[in-house]
């Protein structure tokens, strides 16, 4: 006879918390919501990285490309890069991640001499740098003789084909910097001679990097940025459990922090396989989260594989039908509250934490509260991210609303079959996954900015100040259908806005 559960399978909107004692250091202002991304263990070293902030774009084509990545890092998050694309193009928008903020920046743009100006518009077109580095051979570590910038050349008043040398400025007109230079050395120099970039040359007058002013100043703006040791923003990236042994490498080779296995239904012995391979060829120095489940079993047998992380939802995303076509799946908050009580038990035998990542089921801003006061070390969402400036989509005018395009990986536009590999044929045979449009919201720092005040407000009510006290001490309790239509406005006649 089958298993059947005593309790029903519950969502977030099902739970309130309450109120606990708010004493006088409990402010929005002192509210840590740091939390670990891998797994560590107790007492011997913490989580090799950390989130300032527990938020992680979906693994999809219309939430997470390079600029959302970018984007995210800088407020504390982190983004995966989609995996339902090509290896090369998925490793490129890696390596443009990594690439894009650096104390010491290799020259993404680079010309001869003999180039033309055609050429330094079309190189800007291309990446977006508006600092081009003239070498001689065109290297980006060739024999520095000058540099373009947007001040050298003005488009309306000169020539497509004039050759780059007739308007760069030359070397012995540049403030330069030689190698072993640090990078509060060079930001002091930049900072004396009111310069934008800082050409870094070795003993041969070769090129070695750039130090740009901005980097300094986005700093400043962004105090909650993750970066890695070489102070690059740290970033994520999909993969599938068909061809990880050519897409880790050349993901590795860009310079990823971490990979996620991508897939409906993380209890397989084909997520096993990935994470032996990734393990046999890079042994702990790859970091690799895994999923999806939603109980006890499934998160421990990723646990036994040692995946880093363990993702936790099927079927609660708001572009998901997997249970309305194959009756599979879980309310997210009784798989999230059954996964994390089992991440403590492995926590408390074995010495070893392993987050726990809630992905999917979050409607509204109270919900992330809730999912981390149930034992999330930090929340995966699309259709939040799907709406911001930052994501790949383009913003359009629908019904007289700006909404943007979202859809599933499981939907036929998407046609991403290997997130739902049951080892058939490399095809999508149904769908799991709708095409839809969600609200434009505008910048992300401006709504991340909001919700992450919301959960430092709701923490203070709950009397804690950082996430693992909040796991501990919170209370939660089921609410009724008729205490939800309570907790809204109701018996009021609304003014319109």
């Amino acid at each position: 006879m089958a298993y059947y559960y005593n309790e029903p399978s519950r969502t977030f909107s099902e739970y309130l918390l309450i109120p606990g004692y708010t004493d006088e250091n409990c402010t929005p202002a002192n509210v840590s919501l740091r939390t670990p991304l891998v797994k560590f263990r107790k007492g011997e070293e913490e989580s090799a990285i950390y989130l300032n902030t527990p938020f992680a774009s979906a693994i999809m084509q219309s939430v997470s490309n390079d600029t959302m990545a970018i984007a995210l890092a800088k407020e504390g998050g982190i983004s995966f890069i989609y995996g339902a694309q090509s290896i090369e193009s998925e490793a490129a928008m890696v390596a443009r991640v990594k690439n894009y903020k650096a104390g010491f920046v290799t020259s993404a743009s680079n010309v001869t001499p003999d180039q033309t100006l055609a050429d330094i518009l079309e190189l800007k077109s291309k990446n977006g740098y508006s600092t081009v580095a003239v070498t001689e051979d065109g290297s980006p570590n060739g024999r520095l003789l000058g540099i373009v910038s947007s001040r050298d050349y003005r488009v309306s008043r000169m020539s497509t084909d004039t050759p780059v040398h007739e308007f760069m400025t030359p070397l012995e007109k540049l403030v330069t910097a030689p190698e072993g230079t640090s990078l509060k050395e060079a930001n002091d120099i930049i900072w004396d001679h009111k310069l934008n970039s800082l050409p870094i040359v070795d003993g041969n007058g070769c090129l070695m990097y750039f130090v740009f002013r901005k980097d300094y100043s986005e700093h400043k703006l962004n105090p909650n940025e993750i970066l890695d040791e070489h102070k690059r923003y740290i970033v994520g990236a999909g993969i599938n459990t068909r061809d990880y042994e050519q897409r880790v490498p050349a993901l590795v080779d860009a310079g990823v922090d971490v990979v996620c296995l991508d897939s409906s239904d993380g209890y397989s012995h084909r997520q096993k396989k990935a994470i032996d391979f990734i393990r046999g060829k890079y042994g702990d120095t790859v970091k690799v989260g895994a999923g999806n489940v939603v109980d006890r079993d499934g998160f421990l047998f990723l646990a036994e594989a040692g995946a880093d992380f363990v993702k936790v939802g099927i079927g609660g995303g708001s572009i998901c039908i997997t249970r309305e076509t194959k009756g599979i799946g879980r309310g997210q908050a009784t798989a999230l509250i059954e996964v994390c009580a089992a991440r403590d038990e492995y926590f408390e035998k074995t010495g070893v934490y392993i987050p726990v990542c809630s992905d999917g089921g979050l409607v509204h801003d109270y919900h992330m509260t809730l999912a981390l006061a149930m034992g999330a070390d930090f929340l995966m969402m699309g259709r939040y991210f799907a709406r911001f400036d930052e994501s790949p989509t383009e913003k359009l005018m629908i019904n007289g609303v700006f909404v943007k395009e979202y859809w599933g990986e499981g939907s036929n536009r998407a046609r991403n079959w290997q997130r739902y590999d049951m080892g058939g044929a490399g095809k999508l045979s149904f769908e799991e996954g709708v095409d839809s449009y969600v609200t434009y919201a505008g910048p992300l720092h401006n709504n991340v900015e909001m919700s992450v005040y919301k959960i430092k407000s709701t923490m203070c009510n709950c009397g804690v100040t950082n996430l693992e006290d909040l796991k501990k001490n919170a209370r939660l309790t089921l609410v009724s259908s008729v205490s939800i239509v309570e907790g809204g406005s109701h018996d009021v006649i609304l003014k319109n806005k």
